[in-house]
């Protein structure tokens, strides 16, 4: 059958995803059956170092959760093909492998990772884009304000996922008409589904956070929970949660997610990190502090999918988590529900990708 036949998507879409800790252009299905065994020493500056070595693990494998979660993309308009996936020494391959009848061919890149490629990453872009290669960049952590390439990769953006408002002026100014563009948070990169929902969760209120994002602020608002929920606060200050234990936090009922440094800013104050929809992904009810000028995750609190507390307010913090632990399953299974359909990080590319036609 052709595109655009009855009862056939009227797009048939491959994506390859740019990934700095990936080599050679592959399948993802094939550089996930590789990602356990990966020898991750010739991609860190000291392999000497244990700590060094084990965050490097986690991190490799947390992106290539994304690689996971791209290649399992699903749209009634479009027709996915296998997806692929390239390091440095992959990407112009992008352009030059064969492609199948009617394929449209999308990059698609992430995070800051576009900085990887340094200064030639609008050369490496442009090429790419002259040979019919569109460009997918979901950006996180104010792109457009702390990623160098920014304003020099924009011109070769067709979609551009951010959770900036406003963007920067110089990049924004350098977008090319047409952009297909959405303001939203770096959501959670779980397939959808992929933790069941506990029946009968641990009343307990879980935070992930790192050692490097354990603020002042942050610290402030975990050592008043600690004295007040005592046992039944749970606290991981790891780099990340290893890929393969996700699916355990999915028997506490509350995740409490205050502000991150990255977020303290004017241009981040509607956003918020992943954190608040990994949780609602795993059943968790996600406890999200709002932003200083208020308005963060405006819709989510509307309709009543978070539970929000004021910036930095402990006795509207306790409050909030005491109401989240009370939550009947009635009220979790909705929350669930939501975040699965609609705040996974395959779910919110395939909708733009849709629109970029």
């Amino acid at each position: 059958m052709t595109p655009g036949a009855p009862g056939r998507p009227a797009r048939r879409v491959r994506i390859c995803y740019f990934n700095t800790w990936a080599g050679p252009l592959q399948t993802v299905a094939d550089y996930l059956a590789r990602l356990p065994g990966l020898d991750l020493r010739p991609l860190v500056s000291n392999a000497g170092d244990p700590e060094l070595m084990r965050k490097a693990r986690l991190d490799c494998d947390w992106y290539g959760e994304n690689a996971r979660c791209f290649a399992a993309m699903a749209h009634p308009e479009i027709e996915f093909l296998p997806a692929w996936i390239a390091g440095r020494a992959g990407l112009l391959d992008v352009a030059k492998a064969p492609r199948e009848p009617g394929e449209e061919r999308w990059l698609v890149t992430m995070a800051h990772q576009p900085q990887g490629l340094g200064e030639l990453a609008p050369k490496v872009f442009g090429l790419l884009a002259k040979t019919g290669v569109r460009h997918a960049y979901y950006a996180f952590d104010e792109a457009s304000r702390n990623m160098p390439c920014f304003a020099a990769i924009a011109p070769y953006l067709d979609v551009l996922i951010h959770d900036e408002a406003p963007l920067a002026e110089a990049g924004a100014a350098n977008l090319k008409p047409g952009t297909v563009q959405r303001h939203r948070s770096w959501v959670a990169n779980l397939l959808p589904g992929a933790a069941g929902l506990a029946e009968a969760p641990e009343e307990k209120i879980y935070f992930l956070g790192s050692q490097l994002g354990l603020s002042p602020h942050r610290r402030r608002q975990l050592e008043f929970l600690a004295a007040r929920f005592k046992d039944r606060l749970v606290t991981s200050c790891d780099h990340t949660t290893p890929v393969n234990g996700r699916g355990e936090l999915a028997r506490f009922q509350v995740g409490a997610c205050p502000e991150s440094r990255m977020f303290a800013t004017p241009g981040m104050a509607a956003t918020h990190t992943d954190r608040p929809f990994w949780c609602g992904c795993l059943g968790m009810v996600p406890v999200s502090e709002d932003s200083k000028t208020g308005g963060r995750l405006e819709e989510l609190h509307r309709a009543g999918l978070i539970v929000r507390y004021a910036h930095g307010d402990l006795d509207a913090l306790a409050e909030a988590c005491e109401r989240a632990l009370a939550l009947p399953n009635e009220a979790r299974r909705r929350i669930y529900d939501h975040f699965n359909a609609h705040e996974t990080v395959g779910r919110v590319l395939a909708e733009a990708l849709a629109a970029a036609r």
